[in-house]
C-alpha cells in the first residue's frame, strides 16, 4: 500500500473491496432540516457488487440519505462509516478517492468542453501512481455514457440529457469503489435511461458499490439487486425487488393504489397504477 502526500497530509490509496463487503453503512442515522425531521433511525448497509436503489415518494428523504452516505451532510444522530472508518475521519482528499457523487443538477460557471468536465473526475488521483490512468479512464467513461461524439463541445451548449451523461462520465472516470447517483435518469430519454442502469450493473459487476436514487420503480425492479423503500424519513423495506415491491406497501407509501404483476418474460415486478376508467 502506497502513501502520497497532499497538503501536508498523507493519502493512502484504496484497494478494491471484496464482493459482499460493506463499503458504507448508515447506523441509526437521524437528521432534521428546517425544523422538521428528514431522516429518522435509518439503518442501511451498502455492499460491494450490488446496485442499491433508493425509492419512495417526494420528500421521503432519498437525496438526503444519499448525501449522508456520501459524507457531504453530517447526521444529527447516528453514524456513517465508509470502508470501515467513520466518515468524518477521512480527509476530503482521502474521501474523494473512495466515493464519487453525482448530484441532481450539474452546472458550471466556466466554458469547459465536455471532455474537460469528465477529466475533472480524475483530480483526486493527481500526484499518485494512478494518475497515468487518466486518459484511459476518460475514454472508457465517455464510451460507456455515449458522450465521446461531443467531447469537444462546450458543456453549456449541450442539452439537458447530454449534460447529465457527461456528469455521469465524470463520476465513472473517478473510479471510486463507492458510487452515489442522485436521480441520474431524470433528464434522459428511454434509451439512455436503460444505458445508465446498465452502466450501474456493470460497475457493480466490476466490484463497486452503487447507490442510485430512482423514481422509476420499473427501472429499480429490473436493475437493482436491492431496493430500499423510504417513507417519512424511514426505511420501510430493504431487500430484493421481488420481495420489497409489494402492492400493499407501495400503495400505502405513495398514497396511490397500485398493482404489481410479474413481467411475462423476465419475471421482474411491474408496478402499475390503478386508474379509474377514462372517458
Amino acid at each position: 500500500m502506497r502513501w502520497y502526500g497532499t497538503g501536508g497530509r498523507a493519502r493512502r490509496l484504496p484497494g478494491r473491496p471484496v464482493p459482499g463487503e460493506t463499503v458504507a453503512r448508515a447506523a441509526g442515522v437521524g437528521l432534521g432540516l428546517g425544523g422538521r425531521p428528514v431522516l429518522s433511525g435509518v439503518e442501511l448497509p451498502v455492499r460491494a457488487g450490488e446496485v442499491l436503489a433508493l425509492v419512495g415518494p417526494n420528500g421521503a428523504g432519498k437525496s438526503t440519505l444519499l448525501a449522508v452516505l456520501a459524507a457531504d451532510t453530517r447526521p444529527d444522530v447516528g453514524a456513517v462509516e465508509i470502508l470501515g472508518r467513520p466518515a468524518g475521519e477521512w480527509s476530503a482528499a482521502e474521501l474523494a478517492l473512495r466515493r464519487a457523487v453525482l448530484p441532481q443538477a450539474a452546472t458550471l460557471s466556466f466554458p469547459f468542453v465536455a471532455r474537460e468536465v469528465v477529466l475533472m473526475g480524475r483530480a483526486p488521483w493527481a500526484g499518485t501512481e494512478r494518475e497515468e490512468q487518466d486518459q484511459a479512464a476518460v475514454r472508457e467513461a465517455m464510451a460507456a455514457t455515449e458522450t465521446a461524439a461531443f467531447a469537444g463541445r462546450p458543456f453549456s451548449a449541450l442539452s439537458g440529457g447530454e449534460r447529465a451523461r457527461v456528469a455521469l462520465a465524470r463520476v465513472l472516470a473517478q473510479r471510486a469503489p463507492l458510487v452515489l447517483l442522485d436521480e441520474p435518469t431524470a433528464a434522459l430519454d428511454l434509451r439512455h435511461q436503460e444505458l445508465v442502469l446498465r452502466v450501474c450493473r456493470e460497475r457493480a459487476a466490476a466490484g463497486d458499490a452503487v447507490v442510485v436514487v430512482l423514481h422509476d420503480l420499473g427501472l429499480a425492479a429490473a436493475y437493482a439487486h436491492r431496493v430500499a423503500v423510504l417513507h417519512d424519513g424511514r426505511v420501510r423495506a430493504d431487500g430484493p425487488p421481488a420481495e420489497v415491491l409489494s402492492a400493499d406497501l407501495l400503495s400505502e407509501v405513495y398514497r396511490q393504489p397500485v398493482e404489481v404483476i410479474p413481467h411475462p418474460a423476465s419475471g421482474d415486478p411491474l408496478v402499475l397504477p390503478v386508474r379509474a376508467a377514462l372517458k
